[in-house]
Order: structure tokens, then sequence, then C-alpha cells
């Protein structure tokens, strides 16, 4: 078992842009009233099954302690299709009277001074993770409140195989890759494992490098948004040089191009393979695949060039909840309670119940429970140090959508790491352009 964690306040990580979308049929959109006395309200969700189980077991618990309050959970779909239908409601005023979006970016996309309740006067923001503020603010307010963890971009791995072969966890990318040519000397697992056959795997190279690339140039995501940083001139070519490095010299599994996120969670927990970067997130599939490795995969940060700043690329709560300027009255006042309600140790243990926890919590008071696997609580300390930055799509609107198949080509020996980065400089090009970003 995992010793206990004392919550602390954390970072978020974005990510995971996720856009989400109403339910269009049998939805009531802005449509709650006053019933018998007591305030009624709608809250939209996105219909994956662990968000609609997490926001349930939110309601229930909290209109058993509020009589005077009912809640009914409706679901939108995930993906493009969600996103629309946010955005539509916004813009039309028909929102349901609470809703859940992603934080960063994509928040920034919804017009927040315009269209969201500013929650930066309510006495438990002084809570909340200093970046999960920054994910959630504008120069104006701050918008919404967490409904889960953080996560992290990072190596997890097989602690057996370290302890077996009297390895330390590498601060440095030359001590990575020293531990991974041992692994591979010794012939006890795959080095490094791939999994093409989920191309969204292959981007973890690059996109959870970045604490890297801020710790070299703090103003980077500031000066790429601006297009004065490119992902063709270091620090942000790492991330593609080493996905080169790490192919080129034999360090994948030999079924990477089309082995599939589960399969490499999966090698890792069973010893097939040493060491698989990936956003925590994969704790879920651990915890439903390979139970009894809980305490074997851990997890420590892709290393970069200076080991006095190794640490986390992170993302905050993509499940973060807002009121709709739409919302008023009696409907207002309810709506808040329910928010602050979220803030609470009780909610931090409903939602650690009710789905496996990727990351620390980034509300202060909160816990992470005692059987955590390991993977998730080697974050905690981490964030305790401060040693984390946020992942770039926190920080820049900027992201573009063919990242996944240029990563898979430079990690396959088809495209080398300076056309890779190229090519995506050109990606990202396009998509600044569209949203009108002004240099572009």
């Amino acid at each position: 078992m995992v010793p206990r964690t004392p919550r602390r306040s954390l970072v978020a990580i974005g990510a995971g842009g996720l856009a989400l979308s109403l339910a269009l049929a049998g939805c009531t959109a802005g449509g709650s009233d006053s019933d018998g006395g007591a305030t009624s309200l709608t809250f939209l969700v996105d219909n994956g099954e662990a968000t609609v189980a997490t926001a349930q077991a939110l309601v229930d618990a909290f209109v058993a302690e509020n009589p005077d309050i009912s809640i009914e959970v409706e679901t939108r779909p995930q993906g493009a299709d969600g996103d629309n239908v946010v955005k539509t409601r916004l813009a039309t005023g028909e929102m349901d009277d609470i809703f859940q979006y992603n934080s960063g970016s994509l928040m920034q996309a919804l017009s927040p001074d315009d269209t969201l309740v500013n929650l930066a006067d309510e006495d438990y923001v002084g809570k909340f993770d200093d970046r999960f503020v920054q994910s959630v603010s504008t120069d104006d307010g701050l918008y919404g409140v967490p409904m889960g963890q953080s996560m992290a971009g990072a190596v997890i791995y097989n602690k057996d195989i370290y302890e077996q072969l009297g390895l330390e966890i590498p601060t440095t990318w030359d001590e990575f890759i020293a531990n991974s040519e041992a692994i591979k000397q010794a012939g006890v697992a795959a080095p490094i494992v791939q999994t093409y056959g989920d191309t969204w795997t292959s981007q973890l190279f690059v996109l959870g490098d970045f604490n890297n690339v801020l710790a070299e140039n703090p103003d980077w995501a500031e000066e790429y948004t601006n297009n004065e940083a490119k992902y063709v001139d270091e620090p942000a070519l790492a991330g593609f040089e080493h996905l080169q490095e790490a192919f080129e010299k034999g360090l994948f599994n030999e079924d990477f191009a089309s082995a599939k996120y589960a399969d490499g969670v999966t090698m890792v927990a069973t010893g097939a393979g040493a060491q698989y970067p990936i956003l925590t997130f994969a704790a879920g599939q651990l915890m439903t695949t390979n139970p009894e490795a809980a305490d074997v995969v851990g997890t420590f940060p892709l290393p970069g060039p200076d080991a006095s700043t190794n640490g986390l690329t992170v993302w905050m709560p993509t499940n973060t909840v807002y009121i709709p300027k739409s919302t008023e009255g009696d409907k207002l006042e309810a709506a808040k309670k329910f928010l602050a309600f979220l803030t609470t140790p009780e909610s931090c243990d409903i939602q650690s119940e009710a789905n496996a926890p990727q990351g620390p919590f980034v509300v202060d008071g909160c816990e992470l429970p005692d059987d955590v696997p390991a993977m998730v609580s080697d974050l905690q300390q981490y964030f305790d140090d401060g040693k984390t930055n946020l992942a770039l799509e926190f920080l820049s609107p900027i992201k573009g959508p063919a990242l996944e198949q240029i990563t898979v080509a430079v990690g396959s020996g088809i495209t080398s790491a300076a056309d890779g980065a190229a090519q995506y400089d050109e990606d990202v090009k396009k998509q600044a352009q569209q949203l009108g970003i002004e240099g572009w």
C-alpha cells in the first residue's frame, strides 16, 4: 500500500484538451425552475462514463445535505460536437445552470469575461493551487472550480526492474539514456515502450518535455504565441531529438508500430517493458487491467539537460465546473453553493471513490486515498517541492492537429527530428491563422 499522502496544492494540467458536448436530445438547457419551494438546477457534463458517475455522486451527496436544492445531471457528447454545443448555448443564453468544461486555452476560447460568472471573490479560491488559478483566470476574473485531479506527462516505469538492475531515477536525459542502454544490455525488458497503434501516445516525448523548455526559457510560451519562438530551435527541438535518438538506439519494444496504449501500460506492469512516456491518467488503465501492479509502476519526469531543473510537465483538471452568466437569482446562489461544496475534502473523497485518481488534487485540504497507485503518489513530492510547470496548452491557444502523425514518423525513423519540428511549425501556423492571432 502506498503511504497516505497529505494533501497539498498542486498544479494542474491541462491536459488533455478534451472538448465536450451536450446531449441534444432530451436536454432542457437553461430550464431549471423553482419546484415546490426548492430551487432546481441542471448540470451539464460530457457523456463519458467516468464523468457522469463522478458528477452524479457529487450531486447526490450535495442534495442530501441541501434538500432545498435539486440538481439534474444532463449529458452532452464529447469531442468537437460537444464543444460546439457548449459554445452555442453560451452564445444564445441557453446554457444549463452549471456546466463542466476544460480549463486552459479551451476555457479562454469561451470568452469567459463575457459569458461566465466571476468567482474571484469566493472564499474557497484561496485554497486553489496557483497553477490551477492560472488555468481558469483572465486579467479580469477567475471562473472555474475543479472536479478531478491534476495529472502529468511523464515516464511510468517498472520499479522491480530498476531495483533488479540497481538503477537510480534519472534526472538528466543522458542518465535516462544510460539507464535505457543498461536495460537493453541486460535483456530483461523493452527499455522504452512506444505504442503507435494509438497515435496520440507518440506525442509525449514532445509534450512532456515542456517543463524543460520553460526551465531554459520561461517566456517561451508567450514568444511561441507571438510567432517569435519555434520548435525547429532549441530548447523546444529537444523533444523531437530525443524521440529520434531513442529510435536510432533501438530502445523501443519490437511491436512499437502496432502496440496500443493499453498494451503499453500492461507491458510496464508485467515487466515486459521498463519505461513508458505517457499521461498519468494511465493509473485508471493500470487499476483496470493490472491492479496487482499498483505498487510496482512508478513515475518520474521526462528529464532534460539540467538535473537542477528536473520537474514535471503537468495538466490541470480537465473537468472544471463553471456557472454561465445566464444563471441568476436563487439559481445563482444555489449554483455557487454547489461549487463551494466541490472544493471540500468531502467532495474530493467522493471523487476518489468514483474514479481512480490520476494525480494530486489542486485544492488545499484534499488528500489522496491510502491505496492510490504508486504511479500517482510518486507525483506528490514534485508538487510539494514546486518542481512543476504547466503544459503548453495551458499557456498558449496554439496546438497543431498533426503533431501525433509527425511524432509517429519521427519515432519510426521515417522523418528526422529537424524535419518533424519544421513540419509542426507549419502545422501550428495554420491553426494560429484560423484563430486570428496577431503576428501570424
